[in-house]
């Protein structure tokens, strides 16, 4: 039984003791008086028109109504849902469903909301996992998606944001969170309810979105369209309807199970077969290879009848005799031919003279055929060889190559430009063993042999190059060729012969971060101590891009862009091939890593110092809890740390390898990490600030004095070891309310 949220309380209770599966006991043939079409839509059994009728047109659950919608037009309905079309060799059908709105109302100046929802409880149906998506589109959309009563067994959201300026970055074709949100679905849903999240809403951006829309519905052949934000098209195109599939299945029982009461089992034509619905109990029948028809039937003209293969050579192929065979055909060569008539034309037997003269002819054909093959691939790769060249040439004008040289030479700057046939032989042509690091600016190679030394060196073939930035781009290497601090991976390098720039980079050899914290398993290496100075000194690192003329962002920190030496030391990676932007410049794209986002950057996508920070006291979490920063479960640690603050209870997120060692640095150090996730940037420290608080903290421990600087500016009180509650301030008490309120967004904006 389905039906929408405008059905009143009192009817869902006699709806529902109507419409309840009876246990099928029999299974009476239908009479040829049942309606099969209704307009132009087929009925087949299972289905039929009506409810319960005498005739038996349908079994219990699969009765439809067949309804006027206007104009004599006649469609077949399951309660007010309109069923499009029915398939019995796949168990599904096709239905309409309604679509959820919020839109400005400019009379009342409020959001006007119509939140729709689905039930097939107690019948056969039930949403397909493998179709549909749940869709949200708009520019201020948060849209949640639940079970009945949302009482906890599946609920989900999906977030569409877009900037509301104008709609350049709206790309019809593409659903992927800009203006447009979809997420998958378990399998066995019965039910769903659509429920919009009120502080999302258009009220500030009517004049460009008025309205956001949810829908649970095909994605197939779905086509996001930029005017689906900034007009009512979506909703209007099938009367704020959606195309639904759903799967359908007879009982609750598996076939071999079901096949045992044959009074009662559903798959009757004697050339028919049971197969188990993969979304949720029961079974569908089919008909057997070789046959066709409707298996649910006994009538052996309506029911799966053999196919005449013979007759349809487009589908069954014969080039030769063909004979008609119960379930199936033979196909063969006749009398005085031979081949194979199932695949190719069957051909006559011919004289061994023949065989000779076609030998002798085929033998000059192929040698010639071979002869202009050779002299095609030589002139074919000379061709190659200097277009090669000539796009080899065009890239290093294109990225500006003689402009760099120019500027080198005026500042007088040790900086090696590699050949394109260095960088191959070194990453034996980018080849995908030597693939050691992947992320959002580029992919990571060892290279070896370049620059005549057995030394490795890390190659980064970064993506296409932003070509408003062209002229900028000598200027942006030589400032990373000035980076030069101990906790940062130097830049040795670039060729400019590809058609992305490829740098090149110390190798640090001992691995990430993020392998030390959940991978490898000697808590020797991890004591409190190194976990505190691997921390200081990519603090250090941070803060030294922080601080340059032109200010370096990261716009990636995490543990996995922390890589270590052999002794252990920091060495922060993976900014080289990011732009290098100042204070002013904002992003036109979400950049980051789920967990590690910073909230305020997905509010208006502007990327500051203050977000590395963010990232950062994420990573000093990791450190000290040894959890990763969003959980398999799609958990937030910050969210869990927040948490665990506030109720007293830091002490038990803290990893039992260090728990012990000193629970005053710990706290300390947790103190700091919840200064640095602050939820506006104001009130974050500036990375510089981080890096001297860890400093501070680092000096006693790694000269054995066993001091802690418990009175610096940044470190809060430490907790007490009977958990007494943290003196938690009025702005950590606003960050974590908002945290959860960002959290959705966080984890569906992250790439």
């Amino acid at each position: 039984m389905s039906s929408f949220v405008r059905v009143a309380p009192a009817q869902w209770l006699v709806v529902a003791l109507a419409t309840i599966l009876p246990a099928i006991q029999a299974l009476p043939p239908p009479s040829s008086n049942c309606q099969r079409f209704c307009g132009n839509i087929g009925i087949p059994y299972p289905f039929g028109i009506g409810q319960g009728s005498p005739d038996h047109c349908a079994l219990p659950g699969f009765y439809l109504s067949c309804n006027d919608t206007g104009n004599g037009v006649m469609r077949p309905f399951h309660t007010n849902v309109e069923v499009q079309s029915i398939s019995l060799l796949q168990g599904r059908a096709r239905m309409l469903n309604h679509i959820s709105t919020a839109c400005y109302n400019s009379t009342t100046q409020l959001m006007d909301y119509s939140d729709w929802h689905l039930r097939f409880h107690n019948t056969p149906y039930r949403f397909s996992d493998t179709s549909n998506k749940f869709t949200v589109i708009g520019c201020q959309s948060l849209a949640y998606i639940s079970d009945n009563g949302n009482m906890g067994k599946y609920m989900s959201g999906c977030v569409a944001m877009c900037e509301i300026s104008g709609d350049e970055n709206l790309s019809s074709g593409t659903c992927s969170g800009i203006g447009c949100c979809q997420t998958a679905i378990p399998k066995g849903m019965q039910y769903y309810r659509v429920r919009f999240a009120e502080n999302f809403n258009t009220t500030q951006i009517y004049n460009y979105s008025r309205c956001s829309y949810a829908v649970l519905m095909d994605s197939s052949d779905f086509n996001f369209q930029e005017s689906y934000v900034t007009s009512m098209e979506f909703n209007n195109t099938n009367n704020g309807r959606a195309p639904l599939v759903i799967d359908w299945a007879i009982g609750n029982e598996t076939c071999e199970v079901a096949s045992k009461n044959q009074t009662a089992f559903a798959c009757v034509s004697s050339n028919s077969e049971c197969i188990d619905s993969t979304n949720g109990p029961g079974y569908i029948c089919n008909c057997s290879k070789g046959f066709e028809g409707n298996p649910y039937l006994h009538d052996p003209d309506l029911g799966c009848k053999d196919i005449d293969e013979c007759k349809d050579k487009q589908n069954y192929p014969c080039y030769g005799t063909c004979h008609n065979t119960p379930g199936g055909y033979d196909c063969f060569c006749p009398s005085g031919t031979r081949g194979d008539a199932n695949n190719g034309p069957c051909v006559r037997v011919v004289t061994t003279k023949v065989w000779i003269a076609i030998g002798i002819c085929t033998a000059l054909f192929f040698g010639l055929i071979i002869f202009l093959a050779v002299e095609w691939i030589r002139h074919k790769q000379m061709i190659i060889k200097q277009d090669l060249i000539s796009k080899r040439d065009a890239y290093f004008r294109q990225h500006g190559g003689q402009l760099l040289i120019d500027m080198m030479k005026i500042e007088n700057i040790s900086f090696k430009l590699y050949t394109r046939e260095e960088i191959e032989l070194a990453t034996n042509n980018f080849d995908d063993q030597g693939i050691i690091g992947e992320g959002g600016q580029g992919t990571v190679f060892k290279g070896h042999n370049i620059d005549s030394v057995n030394n490795p060196v890390a190659i980064k073939r970064c993506k296409k190059l932003n070509q408003d930035r062209i002229l900028e781009f000598g200027q942006e290497l030589l400032i990373l060729s000035r980076v030069t601090h101990k906790n940062i991976v130097k830049l040795l390098g670039c060729s400019l012969h590809f058609e992305a720039p490829v740098l090149v980079y110390e190798f640090v050899p001992n691995n990430t971060l993020h392998y030390l914290i959940h991978v490898q398993d000697k808590a020797s290496i991890r004591t409190l101590g190194i976990r505190m100075r691997i921390a200081a000194e990519a603090a250090e690192a941070l803060a030294y891009l922080h601080t340059l003329n032109r200010p370096i962002f990261h716009g990636d920190v995490k543990s996995a862009n922390i890589l270590l030496d052999h002794n252990l030391a920091a060495k922060v990676s993976d900014f080289g091939c990011s732009m290098i932007m100042s204070a002013e410049e904002n992003l036109q794209a979400v950049k980051g890593t789920m967990g590690y986002l910073d909230p305020e950057y997905l509010l208006n996508f502007e990327l500051t110092d203050k977000s590395d920070v963010y990232s950062f006291g994420v990573v000093l979490l990791e450190l000290l809890t040894r959890r990763t920063a969003l959980s398999k479960q799609k958990e937030c640690l910050v969210s869990v740390f927040k948490v665990a603050t506030k109720e007293g209870k830091l002490l038990d997120l803290v990893d039992r390898e260090i728990v012990e060692q000193d629970n005053m640095v710990a706290c300390q150090v947790a103190g700091l990490a919840d200064k640095c996730l602050a939820m506006t940037g104001s009130s974050r420290p500036t990375m510089s600030q981080v890096a001297e608080e860890l400093r501070r903290l680092v000096h006693p421990m790694l000269h054995g004095t066993g001091e802690v600087h418990a009175g610096s500016s940044l470190a809060v009180q430490a907790w007490s070891s009977t958990n007494a509650a943290y003196d938690y301030t009025s702005e950590a008490t606003t960050d974590y309310y908002s945290q959860t309120k960002k959290a959705p967004m966080s984890i569906e904006f992250a790439r």
